[in-house]
């Protein structure tokens, strides 16, 4: 992994890192459903789903936009800021579901940072592009731009 300044990320605005691909298994999204009590069949139920447009079970998309964390911890070739002490969500400014995940797909996240911003002395303010890309499909399943917070 490489290291740089808090001033070295602030110049790679416009630059892209992606991760390596995970499966979204059937298994992934029951645990999902129970963590977040949604049971709607179309994530749950393998026999009722494929009776629906979908052809079977999908992720929820909140499971989709979940997974940042997970694909971010994945990237390919990730560096690290000099110094970093904590990172915390912020928010978002947009998000958007665009394709269903089919369970037993493959995601990978595709991050593009578009601010990196000193708010106050130690704490800068990032916010990426992010968008989950689904293995053989045109179309992402999810667009997002989220804000996280980086104490140094």
């Amino acid at each position: 992994m490489t290291t740089i300044s808090v001033q070295e990320m602030a110049g790679r605005i416009g630059t892209e890192s992606v991760s390596d691909w995970v499966e979204v298994s059937q298994e992934m999204i029951d645990k999902f459903a129970d963590a977040t009590g949604d049971h709607q069949f179309i994530h749950v139920n393998p026999e009722m789903a494929k009776l629906t447009p979908f052809g079977g079970t999908i992720a929820h998309g909140f499971l989709t936009l979940s997974l940042m964390p997970l694909l971010s911890s994945k990237i390919i070739d990730p560096v690290s800021i000099e110094g970093v002490k904590m990172g915390v969500n912020y928010g978002g400014n947009k998000v958007r579901f665009l394709t269903p995940v089919r369970s037993g797909k493959r995601v990978r996240g595709r991050f593009k940072l578009i601010e990196f911003a000193e708010k106050r002395p130690g704490q800068w303010q990032q916010t990426n592009e992010f968008s989950v890309e689904i293995e053989g499909e045109d179309k992402p399943a999810m667009i997002a731009e989220w804000i996280s917070q980086i104490f140094v």
